[in-house]
């Protein structure tokens, strides 16, 4: 009896051995139920797009934020997912997808502005917890495309303030900011600048250039380099001349002083005179070409002037006849003429002068424009 006893609790301890093992290897093989633990981790915004301080940026595109984990859709609001121009808040639509909280603005952005986005510690995970802090981030958005046509290109003409074909002539103080040229003809048609000619003797200097002063006959590669820039000069007058579809023409009758031109192709059959100021409004990369049959003749003392950041070197006078500033006029753009450009006392050119014959000067300022 004792035995049969001992036999079957040794039996009953087998089986809760084997039975303990039994769970331990459950547990290890991942088949039981342990219970989770709790999730206290704070979330994190991983990327966003755009991505700070990015420029160029489409102005219709949308504005978002990645989170590392599953997130509280609930919290996923226009009072926590904001974007400011400056001080103002942008209208828009926010929405959140896998992972991915989305900014949809009503309408699209303004061009070459800065904003900023935010996502506050409004929004939490799906265990409520919160961002630690506040993602801020900014963009810039592209600019507009340009308006009005595509710019002239000027080639190695573009290098010199002054280039002529026959001669470069002043008297007075006039001062030059950039390089001046001649070329077929020679230095001596190069009168009132009191050339000093450089040890290399490929250019001179004078006291009235800042800058230097070339001619055909230096030495090379100054000829080469001077036939190859007259003749894109020439290239960049027949192309000025040669653009179609004006936006306007015979604006004004020939006579365009007192208006306001916005970017665009303008062309006249005849002559073109202002003769009081002319305002031409624009942005920075914006293109205005004027195509003028005749002469152009601008007022004694009358301005043309440049707003809404419109620039000197996209502005393009392709003049089939001779170009007359009177005195104290100020003129802006690159002159393209056929004929002598003459400048009366103290007129100023903030641009290029290019010309197939001559420019002659009167105590003139003229400074190139940036590239």
């Amino acid at each position: 009896m004792n035995k049969r006893m001992k036999n079957k609790e040794i039996s009953i301890m087998k089986k809760m051995l084997f039975l303990g093992l039994l769970m331990v290897a459950l547990s290890l093989s991942g088949c039981g139920n342990p219970v989770d633990e709790e999730d206290l981790t704070a979330p994190t915004v991983s990327s966003t797009s755009p991505v700070d301080a990015a420029i160029a940026v489409e102005r219709n595109s949308n504005v978002t934020a990645t989170f590392d984990e599953d997130m509280d859709e609930a919290t996923i609001v226009a009072a926590n997912f904001t974007l400011m121009q400056g001080v103002t808040a942008v209208e828009g639509v926010v929405s959140y997808a896998d992972k991915v909280a989305t900014f949809n603005p009503a309408n699209d952005l303004a061009a070459s502005t800065v904003y900023t986005a935010t996502v506050t510690t409004g929004v939490t995970d799906a265990a409520g917890n919160a961002l630690e802090a506040d993602k801020v981030w900014t963009f810039t958005t592209t600019a507009n495309p340009p308006a009005g046509p595509a710019a002239v290109d000027l080639g190695t003409s573009g290098n010199y303030a002054i280039l002529a074909k026959t001669g470069i002539t002043t008297t007075g103080a006039t001062l030059i900011t950039g390089d001046i040229a001649v070329s077929p003809i020679d230095a001596a048609a190069m009168t009132g600048f009191g050339l000093t000619m450089d040890v290399s003797n490929t250019f001179a200097i004078s006291a009235l250039v800042t800058g230097n002063v070339y001619a055909a006959n230096y030495v090379e590669p100054t000829p080469t380099d001077l036939t190859a820039a007259v003749l894109a000069m020439q290239a960049a007058f027949d192309d000025a001349a040669g653009r179609l579809d004006p936006n306007s023409s015979e604006l004004g009758a020939g006579e365009i002083g007192g208006m306001t031109l916005e970017p665009g192709l303008y062309k006249w059959g005849t002559g073109v005179s202002i003769t009081t100021d002319l305002t031409l409004n624009g942005g920075a990369d914006d293109v205005w070409i004027f195509q003028v049959a005749s002469g152009l003749t601008q007022a004694a003392t009358v301005q043309v002037l440049l707003t809404g950041g419109a620039l000197p070197k996209n502005i393009f006078w392709q003049v089939g006849g001779a170009v007359a500033l009177a005195a104290t006029s100020h003129m802006e753009g690159v002159v393209m003429s056929a004929g002598a450009i003459t400048l009366a006392a103290g007129a100023t050119v903030n641009g290029r002068l290019l010309t197939q014959t001559a420019v002659t000067m009167d105590a003139n300022t003229i400074v190139e424009p940036a590239l």
